[in-house]
């Protein structure tokens, strides 16, 4: 919706302040004032009222600017990051609600903190240390001070979004608004109509962060299971210079599209170094979807521009389409329901037998495949494990 509802400000996500934002907050002094950042003062007035002041170092997007006000209560703990610093964790929750947030802060703040520095790099505003703050509404990327409304339960709400069973063994606030400082907050679209790269790389967040503690296996059905929310109404990039965002598919879908993109690199340990090095490369930075298009193409070595258009630009999804000569072994394949030129590789494992498969738009391959009671069946949901596509049997 945009910061303009609440303060006077030029609302545009490509014009951040340079060197962060101060807040001050006029409150009854029985109230506390919580904004990002790091609190300065609190200033005792006339009136029984307080002035509360925080302050931002780090650029911020208007958007993520924040009041919280309530009967709040806190408690600090200090995190270790891959940077090697002491990040500071504070804790605001409404004073009632003490007993059932600490436990769950505790728990799963600092396992987010361990699984997006692993996969991301380290924590992007130190300087401005973390928050998680209650609020009225479910949850918010408020950049230093995430915002928090998912009722000290696991999953969204005490629900698995993925219906896989892996999405109710964490917080889905904690992790995916938190998510959100690496993406989002450390690197921010200038325009709207990219902000799949804010939501499709904190989507899939949720996915690495599953992997990371439940292994790659939970990770791959968490993954599928997200799918069931993708409606493909309309493409995920809206329409630029307006203020106009594309579908929501950008959350499971574009999330999807990393999925596809990671297995067609099949290399995991080049996978994150590319999601490491977007997070140094654009520190801070303001970009555009063409940039870390180019760049993930660039430091994969894969030219992946057709994957983006097909799943950004437009609501066709490929279809894998394959028939299998039991008598010859002889796999005939190809994409169908796609743009011109669509090329994304292929990588699975069927059989006990990893699989590589260039396929194209244009003319159908074949591959000579010689596994005693090759199951057709199978073979598609190995596909499907790994990729956002549709697999058709001749």
């Amino acid at each position: 919706l945009g910061a303009s509802v609440w303060f006077p400000c030029k609302d545009h996500q490509g014009d951040e302040p340079d060197n962060g934002a101060t807040i001050r907050m006029i409150v009854p002094d029985s109230l506390v004032a919580i904004a990002n950042g790091r609190l300065q003062s609190v200033t005792k007035r006339k009136n029984n009222e307080s002035v509360y002041e925080w302050k931002v170092v780090n650029p911020i997007n208007n958007y993520n600017i924040v009041p919280y006000i309530g009967k709040y209560v806190n408690w600090k703990v200090n995190y270790s990051s891959t940077s090697g610093n002491n990040l500071e964790l504070s804790y605001w929750v409404l004073d009632y609600n003490l007993e059932k947030a600490t436990p769950q802060f505790n728990r799963d703040t600092p396992r987010m903190l361990a699984a997006f520095e692993y996969w991301f790099g380290p924590y992007p505003f130190q300087e401005d240390g973390f928050k998680l703050v209650e609020s009225p509404h479910l949850g918010m990327e408020h950049q230093s001070a995430v915002a928090y409304g998912n009722q000290y339960k696991n999953g969204y709400l005490g629900m698995d979004r993925s219906n896989s069973g892996w999405g109710k063994k964490w917080d889905f606030i904690i992790v995916h608004e938190s998510g959100h400082e690496w993406f989002a907050n450390n690197i921010t679209t200038k325009d709207i109509a990219d902000m799949w790269v804010h939501e499709g790389f904190t989507n899939y967040s949720e996915t690495l962060f599953t992997e990371f503690y439940y292994g790659k296996e939970a990770g791959n059905e968490y993954s599928v299971g997200s799918r069931r929310t993708i409606r493909n109404d309309k493409p995920i990039i809206g329409q630029y210079g307006v203020n106009k965002e594309g579908s929501g598919d950008m959350y499971a879908k574009a999330g999807s599209m990393i999925h596809n993109i990671r297995h067609a690199m099949n290399n995991d340990s080049l996978f994150r170094s590319i999601l490491i090095g977007l997070n140094k490369d654009f520190y801070h930075q303001t970009v555009t979807t063409q940039q870390i298009e180019n760049y993930i193409s660039n430091k994969s070595g894969i030219n992946f521009s057709k994957v983006f258009d097909q799943y950004l630009r437009t609501i066709q999804i490929p279809v894998f389409s394959f028939q299998y000569d039991q008598k010859e072994q002889i796999l005939t394949y190809q994409w169908k329901n796609c743009i011109a030129g669509f090329d994304m590789p292929l990588h699975f494992t069927y059989a006990s037998k990893h699989f590589e498969f260039l396929p194209t738009d244009y003319q159908p391959q074949k591959r000579l495949i010689k596994i005693a009671n090759f199951d057709t069946k199978t073979f598609a949901e190995e596909i499907k494990k790994q990729y956002y596509v549709e697999v058709i049997i001749e």
